[in-house]
């Protein structure tokens, strides 16, 4: 959970002592988009083990809570493990849900990406996700191009990671690391593991493994959407 303080010690703790114990994974990131690469990779050889020159090289992207993030990044710096931009970028998404082509590197990079179209369950089960996350407000017509750039996402992590050439974390959103609609559909199911860090036990398929944490006061998400968007109702 990205929000959860908690949730993100205990992630940096198991990564930790498994690095520590003598693993060399390369991390891949979510809150990267693949744009960000080469700037990512000049950050990390310049930077030493400066959280903060990190951030600052790449634009410390908007949505993030980074000092959950900084933690990682000190200790790839610390064992020099590679960083991986890992995303998708808003802009490639947005036109995936306009039926618009994607330009340039990205463009490639999604075409190589994209080995087919989902299948029916997956598109499926990625409809209701993004509705349910939504609070089933947002209008149905909507929700198959959101539905199609969320899978487009989670194959171009995939395809990050299967261009790494090494063993790589991927540290993503629970619903990006779900085996059943997720990154790891997309990847060959042996030498995967899918952990989960949520709130309330998941349904059984979704991850190989899932730490539980304790519910954090929160307000309303679902009250503001539907204030700001009545006329879906």
């Amino acid at each position: 959970m990205h929000d959860h303080a908690e949730g993100h010690r205990l992630r940096l703790a198991a990564l930790q002592a498994q690095i520590e114990a003598g693993w060399r994974p390369a991390i891949a990131m979510e809150q990267f988009d693949t744009a960000a690469q080469p700037a990512l990779s000049a950050a990390q050889a310049r930077c030493g083990e400066d959280a903060a020159c990190i951030l600052a090289a790449i634009g410390s992207p908007a949505g993030w809570d980074w000092p959950y993030y900084a933690p990682v990044f000190t200790l790839a710096q610390r064992f020099r493990l590679p960083l991986l931009a890992a995303n998708l970028s808003r802009g490639a998404a947005a036109a995936l849900m306009r039926g618009q082509p994607v330009a340039g590197p990205e463009g490639e990079r999604l075409r190589r990406a994209l080995q087919q179209d989902p299948p029916a369950d997956v598109l499926a089960l990625q409809t209701e996700a993004v509705r349910e996350a939504h609070c089933g407000v947002l209008p149905a017509s909507l929700l198959p191009g959101m539905a199609r750039a969320q899978i487009a996402r989670d194959q171009v992590m995939a395809e990050v990671l299967r261009e790494a050439g090494r063993d790589v974390v991927l540290l993503a959103g629970n619903g990006h690391v779900r085996r059943d609609i997720g990154v790891p559909r997309w990847l060959p199911a042996e030498g995967v593991e899918a952990v989960a860090y949520s709130e309330a036990p998941s349904p059984p398929g979704r991850y190989d493994r899932e730490v539980l944490l304790p519910p954090l006061p929160r307000e309303d998400a679902c009250a503001a959407l539907r204030a700001a968007m009545p006329a879906s109702r």
